[in-house]
């Protein structure tokens, strides 16, 4: 992925957002609210969840992926919100998957609010492998600068510099989606702000590397949740915007820096959810 293509899904997205507003002005056009979201993480698997669902029989997808009603959007309204997803009969289900909803911090209650009956998944990657694979990603978008170990160096003192006009502000998403490296990794603390908004038994944690190994089993587990019957889907392969090459910024040094710094914020999670350890 380059930069190009940054501009490319910059493009897409507006063109996307203009035609839902013109289905939103149409008496009947608009679709129903979605009746599940995958919520996180990002660089967890979610684009391959995704695909998987949507291959499902009674699932209907929105106009894409990532719609980011709850975080970039959420001022257009539900009317815009709902111009994204198709009528649906009485036996079907449509969701979206935007990974920024597990992070941001306003997003548990609009999205309780909005979707008071809807359930939600959650998928959870070593937070350090996670990381450096974030930092790929911005990189390969043009909004990184600085080599992994300044990258991560510099998190702290980005995030709360963008924070400062509030955490919808341009300057505060642009923070939060491009450099939160290691923030997103401190996954308890994203969790218990949905668990403050929206009961347990409505959202589904899953490991990442569970997905990976055993594809056609959590996909099931994941049916499961949804109340659909069992599906499967003409293969598993992986889903990924972007492929890894050359040479890895995550030395031994930083990969242990990092596990040690995770460690506390680990065991939290596993206290939280019932884990045995996690990573």
């Amino acid at each position: 992925m380059t930069a190009r293509r940054g501009v490319v899904d910059l493009a897409r997205r507006a063109v996307r957002g203009s035609r839902a507003y013109a289905r939103a002005a149409v008496p009947g056009a608009v679709g129903a609210l979605p009746d599940f979201l995958v919520i996180g993480g990002q660089r967890c698997g979610t684009t391959s969840l995704y695909h998987y669902l949507a291959s499902h029989p009674r699932i209907r997808t929105g106009t894409g992926k990532e719609l980011q009603y709850f975080t970039l959007h959420h001022r257009r309204g539900t009317r815009w919100y709902r111009a994204h997803f198709p009528r649906t009969g009485s036996d079907e289900r449509t969701f979206e998957a935007s990974p920024y909803y597990l992070f941001h911090p306003e997003v548990p209650a609009r999205v309780a609010a909005t979707l008071p009956d809807a359930r939600f998944v959650a998928l959870l990657r070593d937070p350090v492998e996670r990381a450096y694979s974030h930092y790929l990603h911005t990189r390969s978008y043009g909004a990184e600068p600085l080599d992994f170990a300044a990258a991560l160096a510099a998190e702290p003192d980005r995030l709360a510099t963008a924070l400062r006009a509030g955490p919808d502000s341009r300057t505060a998403h642009a923070a939060l989606r491009n450099h939160s490296y290691a923030a997103r990794g401190r996954y308890a603390e994203q969790l218990e702000r949905w668990f403050a908004h929206v009961p347990r038994d409505r959202v589904l944690v899953l490991r990442s590397e569970d997905l990976y190994a055993d594809p056609a089993r959590v996909y099931a587990d994941v049916l499961r949740f949804l109340g659909l019957e069992p599906y499967t889907p003409d293969g598993f392969a992986r889903h990924t915007r972007r492929v890894d090459r050359g040479e890895s910024g995550l030395t031994d040094g930083i990969r242990a820096e990092l596990t040690e710094a995770f460690a506390p914020h680990n065991a939290r999670l596993a206290d939280l959810l019932g884990w045995p350890a996690t990573w």
